[in-house]
């Protein structure tokens, strides 16, 4: 039997993930995909958590900080909000496990410091840096679980005629402005707005 690394336990875990969803990561799960017996994981990999984070490094390679070299921070910032959605877009079922596992993973942290040291040289106090960081995040998040949610999560046809202004709201004729895509446009564009406008009225410490 071929042997097995690190590399495609990882993708193993990640297909378990995305078919599945993040409850059906086990190691008993990650060895049934392998072919291996669970003690023999242990080799390359030394618990679950361990592995969700092997996961988290693996994705975010794919997050694109390099607008905060040379661009204004707030077009940065909405370069690195699109390349971020853009990676887990393509895997919704990960947020959940990865939004409330602690993060150990150090190309994670890597990714933030470029972020937060662009912010704070841009001006930002350091005390909002985090927080700013953290909003985008948190849209681009709940943007990439809207996307790929049911094409049918908001019709009109499942709304009562007498809730008159949201039945009027979901008519199919808006479906360009009301879908999640429009909806991760406008959020953006209020949450930049908004950010620019407090980064005019704060002092950097």
């Amino acid at each position: 039997m071929p042997t097995v690394n690190r590399e495609q336990l990882v993708l193993a875990a990640l297909a378990i993930v995305d078919e599945q969803g993040s409850e059906a990561l086990t190691m008993r799960s990650l060895a049934t995909r392998v072919h291996r017996q669970v003690s023999s994981l242990y080799n390359h990999v030394g618990s679950r958590d361990e592995l969700i984070e092997l996961v988290r490094a693996h994705i975010v390679v794919g997050i694109d900080t390099s607008p905060f070299a040379d661009e204004p921070w707030d077009v940065a910032l909405e370069a690195w909000a699109r390349s971020y959605l853009r990676v887990f877009a393509a895997h919704p079922n990960l947020i959940r496990i990865l939004a409330t596992t602690p993060i150990r993973d150090i190309s994670t942290f890597e990714i933030y410091d470029v972020v937060i040291g662009a912010l704070i040289e841009a001006g930002w106090p350091m005390h909002d840096a985090v927080a700013v960081m953290r909003t985008v995040e948190a849209h681009v998040l709940g943007s990439a679980l809207d996307l790929v949610a049911p094409s049918d999560m908001l019709d009109q046809s499942s709304v009562p005629a007498e809730l008159a202004r949201v039945h009027a709201a979901l008519d199919p004729e808006y479906e360009e402005s009301t879908s999640a895509a429009a909806a991760f446009e406008l959020g953006i564009r209020a949450l930049l707005d908004g950010l620019r406008a407090r980064r005019a009225t704060v002092a950097p410490t």
